[in-house]
């Protein structure tokens, strides 16, 4: 058997991260090679935290002992900011981001593509791992051919801190360049309550909700003459994201340079 993908996980105490340990332990041709948190956890086993077997990794704070542990795949779930620098530190010393974290700008989405061109290090970026979401967009951006009039809801757990979410974004994103030109108001609207019509991405309406209970859903709805059509998708628990997180971990490191998005490795 070929030698196993050495993987590193960021955000490894946070829940998408304690699931990224638990898929990568479950990986036949996978092994956990480092983890990193910055709250809790540090100290401990990674697999204890994740709620598995114990796997011989300790949770460690410094991004230098990932490093050092010399992984072949970053998984990063670290908010934001810092996700993006981790990837700056992991590119030129060859070990190859994948990255699930919302709030990267799109300078630092172009300064991390311009540095793995230049060291020639894969990378993927995704805003959704659940293949579902992916399949959801697709769709959405063929019916957005034929029903130009369109609004997006999505429904998050209390404990999300961005909205809109970055798949709505990137739906939005999608839909619009698939519809064209957004179709004129059937009438001059009026908020008695300012943000009531939700807002607006890419001229297409977003609407966020914030509950606990929920995990991660979203709604495109389609208006037309005398019909509607609803694309849905819901992630009932972090395990949804994990077989298209696993797939870009196997994936990136036949890349050369930075992948934006899941459909381009399902090749949508």
């Amino acid at each position: 058997m070929a030698d196993k993908i050495r993987v590193a996980v960021a955000g490894a105490a946070g829940r998408m991260g304690r699931a990224a340990v638990r898929a990568v332990a479950a990986a036949p041709d996978m092994t956990l090679a480092a983890a990193l948190g910055r709250e809790r956890g540090v100290g401990q086993d990674a697999g204890t935290v994740a709620g598995t077997a114990p796997l011989g990794v300790t949770l460690t704070a410094e991004l230098a002992d990932i490093l050092d542990a010399k992984p072949d795949v970053l998984i990063e779930f670290s908010p934001g900011a810092a996700a993006a620098e981790h990837a700056r530190v992991a590119i030129p010393a060859g070990v190859r981001p994948v990255i699930g974290a919302t709030g990267i700008g799109q300078q630092d989405l172009d300064g991390l593509a311009a540095l793995c061109g230049a060291k020639r290090v894969g990378a993927v970026v995704a805003p959704n791992f659940a293949v579902g979401a992916i399949l959801m967009i697709e769709f959405a951006r063929q019916a957005a051919r034929h029903f130009p009039n369109v609004e997006i809801i999505e429904l998050h757990h209390d404990r999300k801190r961005d909205a809109p979410s970055g798949t709505a974004l990137r739906t939005a994103a999608v839909v619009a360049a698939a519809r064209g030109s957004a179709p004129a108001p059937a009438v001059k609207e009026e908020e008695t309550i300012t943000g009531a019509r939700g807002g607006r991405a890419e001229g297409i309406r977003v609407h966020s909700v914030r509950l606990p209970g929920l995990a991660a859903h979203q709604e495109v709805i389609f208006g037309g003459p005398g019909q509607t059509l609803v694309i849905r998708h819901d992630s009932v628990s972090e395990e949804s994201f994990m077989p298209g997180l696993m797939l870009a971990a196997r994936k990136v490191r036949s890349l050369t340079g930075l992948v934006y998005g899941l459909e381009k490795l399902l090749e949508l």
